[in-house]
Order: C-alpha cells, then sequence, then structure tokens
C-alpha cells in the first residue's frame, strides 16, 4: 500500500490489516477475552477505594456531553477520549489486571479504557440513529485484537532497555482497534497508527527510583485514551505518515531504537489472548507474583521468628532484576508495589497481599525493612531463559530463608503463578472469586450476584449490546 507516493512500513500495514479483520478468535480465546472483561471491571471498582484515583476521574472541565461514554462504577457520562482515559486508569491503578511478559511487559487490558468507552458511545448512537447497537461480541473480538498488537510487538521489541515506557504499544494498540470500530478505512486506520508512532513514548522514569509515582497508575488510561483521540482525528480525515517507523534519520527506528527495526514476531492471530497471564491472588508486579507465592508457603515457618533471621534470598530471573530490584527507601505504594523484596517482605510477615499493604500504615512496620535489609537478590540463568521461551513463558522465583544458627528453610521454588496459562483451571474458580469480591466494594449483594451472572453464559453474554451491558455498571 502506498501513501503520498510512499510505501507504508510493513509493521503499520499489517496491523491496520489485522485490526480491520472481520472474525477473530475461537472458542477459547472468546472465553478467556470475557474473563479479561470481568477481571478489568472488577480490577476497576477495587480502584473506586482509592481517593488518590478518584480525584483523576470525571470530565477535563464541567459539563456533560451530547453524545458519550458511561464510565462503569460512576455516574460519569464523558466524550469517549476523557471516558477512556477514566475507565482505562481504574482498570490499572491497582496493578491488579491482565500481564504479559517478554522483552518488553505490559498489560493489554490497559487498552479495554478505549475500546468499551468507544463501542458504547457506538451503541448509544447507532440506537439514537435507528441502527443496530455493538454487541460484548465485538467488544471481545476488539480486546483480542488490541492484546495481540500490544502483546506481538512485545515480544522482539524492547522499549524498556530504550528507556521507553511499555504504554506506547497499548497507544498503538488501541489506535488500531478503535480506528476500525469507527468504520475507518484502511489508509484511514494506518494513518492513525502512523499519528500514534510518531507520539513516541513516555519516559519509565516513574516507575524508576528516584522518580516513582502515581503516574505509573493513570498512564495506562493516558495511552488508550490518547489512542481514541489519535482514532477520531484519522476519521476526520487527518493525514498520515507512511515511514514513520522506518524515515532515515527521523523516523521512529532511528531515533528511538538506535536503527533497528521494529518487527513483528509472528503472525497476528490470537496468541497473546489465549497466553494472557491473571494477577488473580493479589496485587503486585507480576515478576514478584511467584515470590509472593513462596513467601505465603514460607510464612507460618517463619512467623514469631524474626529475630533470629540472618538473610533471606531470592532466586529470579533478569527481567524483575532490572525492574524490581530495589534497596533503599520507597517512597509511595507506587514504589512499594514494584519491589520485589517489599513484596516478599509483605508475604512472610502477612502470608497475603492486598492493596492496603502498599499504603503507608502497613509500610511504617519497621519489620518490613528490617527483612528488606536481609534479602539477596540473585539472578538464576535457567529462569531467565525459560522467561524467554516461547513454549513455556515462566515467571521463576525461589525464596529461601537462613536463620542465625546456620538452619534454613526450604528452597521453595514456583515457576509459574496461578495465572498463568498452565495454572488456568486451578485459576479460574478463584478469578471468579477475586472479581464478586472486587465487585462488591461497591455494588450491594443483589447487585454484585446480577453482574457475576453476566458472566456464566457466555453466549448470552457475547449479544448482549454493549449499551445495555454498560448501564448494569451505573452507579
Amino acid at each position: 500500500m502506498k501513501l503520498m507516493d510512499q510505501q507504508v512500513d510493513a509493521v503499520i500495514e499489517q496491523i491496520a490489516d489485522y485490526a480491520l479483520q472481520t472474525d477473530v478468535g475461537d472458542e477459547e480465546s472468546m472465553e478467556v477475552a470475557a474473563e479479561v472483561l470481568m477481571d478489568s471491571l472488577g480490577c476497576a471498582m477495587l480502584s473506586l477505594q482509592y481517593p488518590a484515583c478518584t480525584k483523576l476521574l470525571g470530565p477535563v472541565v464541567p459539563g456533560q456531553p451530547s453524545e458519550g461514554s458511561y464510565v462503569p462504577g460512576t455516574d460519569y457520562y464523558l466524550d469517549p477520549v476523557q471516558a477512556a482515559f477514566n475507565l482505562g486508569t481504574l482498570i490499572r491503578w491497582l496493578d491488579y489486571n491482565d500481564c504479559w511478559l517478554a522483552r518488553e511487559w505490559g498489560h493489554p487490558s490497559d487498552n479495554l479504557g478505549g475500546i468499551l468507552s468507544v463501542a458504547d458511545y457506538l451503541s448509544r448512537k447507532y440506537k439514537r440513529e435507528g441502527k443496530n447497537p455493538l454487541t460484548v461480541k465485538d467488544v471481545l473480538q476488539a480486546a483480542i485484537k488490541a492484546h495481540e498488537i500490544q502483546g506481538v510487538l512485545a515480544l522482539d521489541n524492547s522499549l524498556n532497555r530504550e528507556g521507553l515506557d511499555h504504554v506506547l504499544f497499548v497507544k498503538v494498540a488501541t489506535t488500531a482497534v478503535a480506528a476500525a470500530m469507527l468504520g475507518g478505512t484502511k489508509e484511514q486506520v494506518v494513518n492513525a497508527v502512523s499519528n500514534a508512532w510518531i507520539d513516541n513514548g513516555s519516559l519509565r522514569t516513574y516507575r524508576h527510583y528516584p522518580n516513582a509515582g502515581s503516574r505509573k497508575s493513570w498512564a495506562a488510561g493516558d495511552a488508550t485514551s490518547r489512542g481514541v483521540w489519535l482514532a477520531f482525528l484519522s476519521l476526520k480525515g487527518e493525514m498520515g505518515y507512511p515511514t514513520a517507523l522506518s524515515a532515515p534519520q527521523w523516523g521512529f527506528e532511528d531515533v528511538v531504537m538506535d536503527g533497528k527495526s521494529l518487527t513483528l514476531a509472528r503472525d497476528l492471530d490470537d496468541y497473546v489472548m489465549k497466553h494472557i497471564l491473571f494477577k488473580i491472588s493479589f496485587p503486585a508486579e507480576y515478576h514478584a507474583q511467584t515470590a509472593a507465592e513462596c513467601a505465603f508457603e514460607l510464612h507460618q515457618e517463619v512467623a514469631d521468628k524474626w529475630d533470629e533471621i540472618d538473610e533471606i534470598t531470592i532466586d529470579t530471573h533478569e527481567s524483575a532484576v532490572r525492574i524490581i530490584d530495589k534497596q533503599g527507601p520507597l517512597k509511595n505504594p507506587a514504589d512499594r508495589d514494584h519491589s520485589l523484596q517489599y513484596i516478599t517482605a509483605i508475604g512472610l510477615i502477612y502470608g497475603n497481599i492486598i492493596a492496603d499493604h502498599y499504603e503507608d500504615e502497613i509500610a511504617e512496620n519497621p519489620l518490613v525493612d528490617e527483612l528488606r535489609n536481609k534479602m539477596v537478590v540473585r539472578e538464576n540463568l535457567q529462569y531467565s531463559q525459560d522467561y524467554l521461551d516461547p513454549a513455556k513463558r515462566s515467571i521463576a522465583n525461589a525464596v529461601q530463608v537462613k536463620f542465625k544458627d546456620g538452619s534454613t528453610t526450604q528452597k521453595v521454588e514456583r515457576e509459574y503463578p496461578v495465572g498463568h496459562r498452565f495454572r488456568r483451571e486451578e485459576g479460574r474458580p478463584l478469578l471468579y472469586k477475586k472479581f464478586e469480591d472486587n465487585v462488591a466494594k461497591q455494588f450491594n449483594e443483589e447487585a454484585t450476584a446480577g453482574l457475576a451472572e453476566l458472566f456464566q453464559e457466555k453466549e448470552e453474554l457475547y449479544q448482549l449490546d454493549v449499551d445495555v451491558f454498560v448501564d448494569q455498571w451505573r452507579k
């Protein structure tokens, strides 16, 4: 395909072609997509408990649009761009939604902020015009596409090594899918996606010492809403940039990637949705999930023996060492939930982790830092290899406690967290319980049961009008 007498970059064109496919996903990926939608909305309901999150919600300026989208769990009716920011921020705030780990990391359900907001807007608009609305099946197929675009980009292309945040891939994925949902032609989808790449991405500094802060909790909302805005802009006829990636000197690959070409490691299908990782048991950065499971198992053995502990070893994989091996002061919840040592210490002390464990009241327990100061983090090369192995995609950690008398606990090892595809059947009932527990934070028992029932009969869910579905989440 050519735009402005230039050949379009292959990656941009492949993303556009895939976004415009009319039928993606099989029975398995559709079922997982429904559970992703369920889990993401549950995470959003839990986030509404936290004023640091809710202060960011609502319109930019007072007033209500004539056409827009409702934000689940609230009474906000906003234009789709701001609705996407609201919902994307709610889904991501507590670091409890799904996850994808490869050479780049990320949380593909972040895209649901844009997808569900656009789908709700279109459904209400179509009904006013006497047309057929979108269904939840349309939302799930859009989610499969966004997961696939973001996740396959992450397989071989590392933004973090260039200092950029992974939410750039959220922006690209939402832009492509939203432009297609809005009825864009291939040229319009290409134009929108090229602008997303030209936007570049935010620095990762808000995820790391000394600047770790709450922006990491709204960065995805920002990215998915920007994707919606770029999609609307393209549908108005705004031009694109066919070699946004490959242009010599000024393209993304030369400017950001040191000349390395962006690649799609596999054909776009539904691979990512089928292999997505759920955070089921507790909110914590995913590279630390298995370390937390190990700590839970050791909790009873070390409880009340704190003064006898000499050293705590954590064997882990390279990505965990690089991003969540944190020593020294942890300034806020955003810092603590991305600390391998803090998460492991909480698991050892309390035998559980909930969002409140990252707040100041718990962090001020002197035992937390006492244990952190006794921790040694080591890379296990086999763990690092298995992390990148497409047949395994393990997220392994092992924890062992050594006492001052020379004795030790067993070395507890976990290769796969409960939310991994290899533990899908074990995790599924726990995922549904997590959902109900989170929804119950905002809705009464009857309403919670009704929302849970929506996800029990998949075929009925798939045929539900999107606006009818969203209305059941309004407060």
